[in-house]
């Protein structure tokens, strides 16, 4: 075959499609979430991503650079995943805000106990092995949190205003203490797999806010 034929038939190949290479993508996403939240990101291998998303093995490298920078994807995709749960809670008119962060809990509640409580929040997850990870890690981490930290802050600030917190609450402390209790409840609820830390740590935080 001479060589003008294998240029003509190289020319004639369709262009790679992109509407799967999108879905491919998305697809080492979600799986990378999964395993993620539930064995961290150094206990995870590559070849088990591509595996639980249904991709030929060694194929990772066809759509990310590196694992770090995997990482950072599926924190970015985790963290907006998480962020529209929170909004469909604490931006929910037709309840008070105080109702509102009880209906964050109810739901975060109810997906953990569908997994049978193997899988936590994948942030903090990878917050207890930030000493294993790349540097950049840190800063995005503790942006995610940043950001949950200020919606919660905000709905807590509705609800000094509509009188059902008392006016010498410190909303942003209240905020940051939400944060750091809910962590350890998922931390803990993960470990023994059964919703009483969640239970007990939203009934410690409502009180709180009426002392």
């Amino acid at each position: 075959m001479d060589k003008e034929i294998i240029t003509k038939q190289l020319r004639g190949r369709p262009k790679k499609n992109l509407k799967e290479t999108e879905e491919n993508h998305l697809s080492l996403l979600f799986a990378g979430v999964s395993l993620l939240t539930q064995k961290g990101f150094e206990a995870t291998g590559l070849d088990e991503i591509t595996k639980n998303a249904g991709l030929p093995k060694g194929s990772f490298y066809a759509y990310f650079d590196s694992k770090e920078i995997f990482g950072l994807a599926v924190i970015e995709a985790y963290s907006d995943f998480f962020t529209k749960m929170l909004d469909r809670s604490y931006l929910n008119e037709a309840r008070t805000p105080l109702e509102r962060i009880g209906d964050f809990i109810v739901e975060a509640r109810s997906n953990m106990a569908r997994h049978n409580y193997n899988r936590g929040c994948l942030i903090g997850n990878l917050g207890q092995e930030i000493n294993t990870l790349p540097d950049v890690f840190r800063q995005r981490l503790s942006d995610v949190f940043c950001k949950w930290q200020k919606k919660t802050e905000t709905c807590l600030l509705a609800a000094q205003a509509r009188g059902e917190i008392p006016p010498y609450i410190n909303c942003t402390i209240k905020a940051e203490l939400f944060w750091i209790g809910w962590e350890g409840a998922v931390l803990r609820a993960k470990l023994e797999r059964r919703a009483r830390p969640l239970d007990i740590f939203r009934l410690d935080f409502e009180t709180g806010l009426k002392k």
